[in-house]
């Protein structure tokens, strides 16, 4: 192998290897973006989360995997409530009135359901949202 031939292979190959970097270098940047983003989602999920630590809200979430039945999960929703009401009253914070997942919120059994929604004409497209 020639001295040109062996100098432009290794210096293709280095190029692959740079690439090859770089390319994981962005995927790990991506997860940890995407991770983060998880951790933001769940933690606006609990009722009054900013309010609490990060521990606080591992036990929460710890606590609320341990009920067996929906009436423990509520139960502890009505007191959790209670607790970051005082909390945020406390702080001179206003929280909504109503914990997610209660009607009013939009945890399970609200939002659209069937009868719900625009409808046929409802929208804001031309003619005054008429077809």
């Amino acid at each position: 192998m020639s001295f040109k031939t062996f100098t432009l292979t290794a210096l293709a190959s280095s190029l692959i290897v740079a690439t090859g970097l770089s390319l994981a270098a962005d995927q790990i940047q991506d997860k940890t973006k995407d991770q983060t983003q998880d951790r933001t989602q769940l933690r606006d999920q609990i009722y009054g989360s900013q309010l609490m630590t990060e521990q606080e809200r591992i036990e929460h979430r710890n606590k609320m995997r341990s009920f067996k039945t929906q009436q423990e999960r509520e139960a502890y929703l009505l007191e959790h409530h209670k607790r970051m009401q005082e909390r945020a009253k406390e702080k001179g914070i206003t929280l909504p009135d109503e914990p997610m997942g209660r009607p009013g919120g939009m945890g399970p059994g609200s939002g659209m359901g069937p009868g719900s929604g625009m409808g046929p004409g409802g929208g804001m497209g031309p003619g005054g949202g008429r077809r």
